[in-house]
């Protein structure tokens, strides 16, 4: 959610709010250097990725942060998970199986179907469920 702004926790002190607006202006700059460096290493696509986030005036990134987020949420998970024990459960049932849903096993991580390998893959979409909802 921070890192795709969408954050609804803003919260309820003055240093609460000043540590998350410097952190807001932290990721602002990232993200800049992210669009900086697309822009510079992909010469012949330049103007599309212009085009894909021309209407970031106020330079928050949040379409290039959504983009980032889908591209590796992947990533994020399977680091957040690393040394989780093998025996470690993700607490729903978010794996979809044959006999319906499952709890994600094997360090909270979903297996792409019975008898493969786990995938990696992040066995949740609360990154896409509003906060108040979760």
């Amino acid at each position: 959610d921070i890192i795709r702004g969408k954050d609804l926790h803003l919260g309820y002190d003055d240093n609460e709010k000043n540590r998350r607006e410097k952190l807001e202006k932290n990721l602002q700059k990232i993200f800049g250097k992210i669009y900086d460096e697309l822009k510079e290493t992909k010469k012949n696509k330049g103007k599309e990725i212009e085009r894909r986030y021309k209407n970031d005036d106020d330079k928050n990134f949040y379409q290039l942060r959504e983009d980032w987020w889908e591209a590796n949420r992947k990533d994020v998970w399977k680091a957040i998970t690393c040394k989780a024990d093998t025996s470690s459960v993700y607490f729903r049932a978010t794996c979809d199986g044959a006999q319906g849903p499952s709890v994600a096993q094997k360090q909270c991580r979903c297996q792409k179907e019975k008898g493969a390998k786990e995938e990696d893959q992040v066995p949740t979409y609360f990154d896409y469920v509003p906060q108040y909802l979760r």
